[in-house]
């Protein structure tokens, strides 16, 4: 089998658990990336990694749609070269241009695939390739611009999340009592986002004094937004541990009364299979508003609440804030919410849909050990 993501840990994730499933059924897997998934490779549980060119067109520039263009074709021929000599069972994408050049080739080639849309909007590259694969696996009941002949081949599977996600996912939320600390955990990507730095230690400086007190915070930065934060937290006289990457972060998500963050698929999946309410950010700008799609998704259940990033300031964060350390039965009713909207099982509904159209074709797998 081979699996073909890159770009972004939002891509790369779902793929990792979904190598780690196939491994546990016996089943060899090999990744196919772009140039920035390297990186990943180290960790991904492969038995080989393949690099293969990729790109996104760029909107507005003719010359860089050109280069964008010559690039994904020479990764179409990469990927057309790649599959002839790995001769898969079938391909899994991930989404986004780097799962462009494998898919099309997959199609080429006549090898079987299924693409995994992780938002709730489906994504440029992959209203093109929806057309030319098989299955069509979705993590939210309802997929904006998903329709017509490619919605025939939906199968709602869920985001699968890594499995220490999933050995967090059995914890009780416990909301606090009066005069119990708040924990609140504060992160923006991989590498932190600045908006958090600037508008959460400001929020939390102006509640009450007795308030402050009873804070705990877990905050992702950016390394030249470090020291400032814990400043502006020495001030407070709030309790605060900073970092720009926390290695656990699923045990601090799980630790947590509420989370601040953005809304990308992978954080809005392992919100919901632990099953932590959050204040959502999305992050603007968005060529297809996947963030604020998940972010409003989410909303609607009941377990979130989404700002968006130009009424993202201090004085809205903090009215939010002492809203809900105000009502600890609101936090427990939104943990409850969330948590119905996850899928631990995500990975292994998937993994099915990938055996059922081997099965389908009449193409037995040919498993390790076998």
């Amino acid at each position: 089998m081979i699996l073909a993501a890159g770009g972004t840990g939002g891509h790369l994730f779902p793929a990792l658990a979904l190598a780690e499933e196939l491994v546990r059924r016996g089943i060899p897997v090999d990744l196919v990336t772009d140039m920035r998934g390297d990186r990943y490779g180290a960790d991904f549980p492969a038995r080989s990694v393949f690099r293969v060119r990729s790109a996104t067109p760029a909107v507005g520039s003719p010359l860089k749609a050109v280069a964008a263009a010559v690039t994904l074709l020479r990764g179409i021929g990469e990927a057309f070269w790649l599959l002839g000599k790995v001769r898969p069972a079938a391909v899994v994408g991930f989404g986004g241009y780097p799962s462009f050049p494998p898919l099309v080739a997959a199609r080429l080639r006549g090898v079987p695939a299924v693409l995994h849309e992780q938002n709730a909007v489906l994504g440029r590259a992959n209203r093109v390739l929806a057309r030319m694969v098989a299955r069509i696996a979705t993590s939210f009941r309802e997929v904006r611009l998903l329709e017509g002949a490619a919605a025939t081949k939906v199968r709602l599977t869920g985001n699968p999340v890594r499995s220490a996600v999933l050995a967090c996912a059995g914890l009780p939320y416990q909301a606090p009592l009066p005069g119990q600390p708040l924990a609140i955990l504060v992160f923006g990507g991989s590498q932190g986002a600045r908006v958090f730095a600037d508008v959460v230690p400001a929020a939390l400086g102006r509640l009450k004094p007795d308030r402050r007190r009873l804070l705990k915070v877990v905050q992702q930065c950016r390394p030249e937004d470090l020291e400032r934060v814990r400043a502006a937290y020495l001030e407070a006289g709030i309790d605060a541990e900073l970092a720009t990457f926390f290695s656990d972060l699923p045990q601090r998500m799980a630790a947590a009364h509420l989370v601040v963050s953005r809304s990308g698929a992978s954080t809005v999946a392992e919100l919901a299979v632990i099953g932590r309410p959050a204040i959502l950010v999305p992050l603007p700008h968005a060529l297809d508003n996947d963030q604020l799609r998940n972010a409003t998704t989410l909303e609607r259940t009941g377990g979130a609440w989404c700002i968006p990033q130009a009424k993202f300031t201090p004085e809205r964060l903090a009215r939010e804030i002492e809203r809900l350390a105000s009502d600890p039965d609101r936090l427990t009713r939104a943990a409850a919410a969330v948590r119905e909207e996850g899928r631990p099982d995500a990975v292994i509904r998937l993994a099915d849909v990938v055996e059922e159209l081997m099965r389908s074709r009449g193409m037995p797998l040919a498993r390790a050990g076998v």
